[in-house]
């Protein structure tokens, strides 16, 4: 389990923190293992290190989340309980952000065949066989990224909740993924939405 706190959690979606220290008796995390970091997601553990406080460098500590170095060790400092020095070991994790941990992986392919788009096409047409909504509400995400649903939902003329049920079946295609505050569209959503308007030229 990796607890963050709250400060954090920007960087660690928008990839600007990429790595973490520890002070742990024994390791808590294993390379390639997945961990939820509440409530940004899953982030993707990618190599663990036995680091001492000396060997820690200035970029490492901008990677951690930090101003600099000594930011960073009184930051460390506190939960050592006084037996914090030079030669003291922590463990160093480095992770990436790995997704709202509901995405699918359909969602990072964003080299779309024709045949992909038309698959695409072929099940938004279904969704859409009672009412359009598909177009709209993809372009509504793209045009406010991480913008609340409930205003979403305003912006649309619809209520917050079939809103919100509309966009997980858009989820499941690999098109969406949900943050924190609102949604974005996925790799493969942006690369579906560029050829589909290419076609319509």
């Amino acid at each position: 389990m990796l607890l963050f706190q709250k400060r954090f959690l920007e960087g660690l979606v928008n990839g600007t923190i990429t790595l973490t220290f520890r002070q742990w008796p024994k390791a808590r995390v294993k390379p390639l293992s997945r961990y939820r970091v509440h409530p940004i997601g899953v982030v993707e553990v990618t190599r663990v290190d036995r680091a001492r406080v000396a060997d820690i460098s200035e970029r490492e500590s901008v990677q951690a989340g930090f101003r600099d170095r000594g930011e960073l060790l009184a930051y460390l400092k506190p939960a050592a309980r006084g037996k914090f020095g030079p030669r003291t070991e922590l463990f160093r994790i480095e992770l990436h952000y790995a997704g709202d941990g509901d995405r699918v992986s359909l969602a990072l392919e964003d080299q779309l065949s024709a045949e992909d788009v038309d698959q695409i096409q072929s099940r938004l047409a279904r969704l859409d066989r009672d009412a359009p909504w598909t177009r709209e509400t993809l372009r509504l995400i793209e045009r406010f990224p991480r913008v609340a649903a409930s205003k979403l939902a305003e912006k649309a003329g619809r209520e917050k909740v079939p809103f919100k049920a509309d966009v997980v079946k858009l989820k499941k295609l690999g098109l969406t993924q949900s943050f924190e505050v609102g949604y974005e569209l996925s790799p493969r959503g942006k690369a579906y939405l560029r050829l589909a308007k290419r076609r319509r030229k």
